[in-house]
C-alpha cells in the first residue's frame, strides 16, 4: 500500500547508455524481471519498486529515490516551505505525475503520484 511521504521508488541511471547490459546483469545475477516503456526505461517490482533510466539527457551518476504522494500540488509546497529547491516542475510520465527537488544538502529526490 503507497503511503504519502514515504519512499516508493527508486530509479537508478544507467550512465553509459546501455540498458540491455545492465538488465542483463540483474537478470543473471538475481533472476529480476522487467517491464519496458520505451528503449530507454525499464521498470523492476524487486521488494522495492524502481527502474533503470537511460535517457541521455537524463542521465545523472546518483541513484533518484522517490517519494509518494496523495496530493502533488500540496507537497510541492510543503517542500518549497520547508528549505527545498524545485530542479523539476510537475510534469506528467507514463503512470502520474512528479517533480523533482534537492535537500538542502543538495540530495535530489523525486515525488509522485497516480493522480
Amino acid at each position: 500500500m503507497r503511503e504519502n511521504g514515504k519512499l516508493d521508488y527508486l530509479e537508478l541511471p544507467v550512465v553509459n547508455g546501455d540498458i540491455h547490459s545492465v538488465k542483463d546483469f540483474y537478470q543473471n545475477a538475481f533472476n529480476w524481471q522487467f517491464t519496458d516503456y520505451g528503449p530507454n526505461y525499464s521498470a523492476f517490482s524487486e521488494g522495492l519498486d524502481g527502474g533503470f533510466d537511460a535517457h541521455p539527457s537524463e542521465n545523472k551518476p546518483k541513484p533518484l529515490p522517490v517519494l509518494y504522494s496523495d496530493n502533488l500540488q500540496a507537497t510541492l509546497k510543503a517542500v518549497t516551505d520547508a528549505g527545498g529547491t524545485i530542479t523539476r516542475p510537475i510534469y506528467a510520465f507514463p503512470g502520474g505525475s512528479r517533480f523533482h527537488f534537492t535537500d538542502p544538502s543538495g540530495n535530489e529526490l523525486a515525488v509522485w503520484s497516480e493522480k
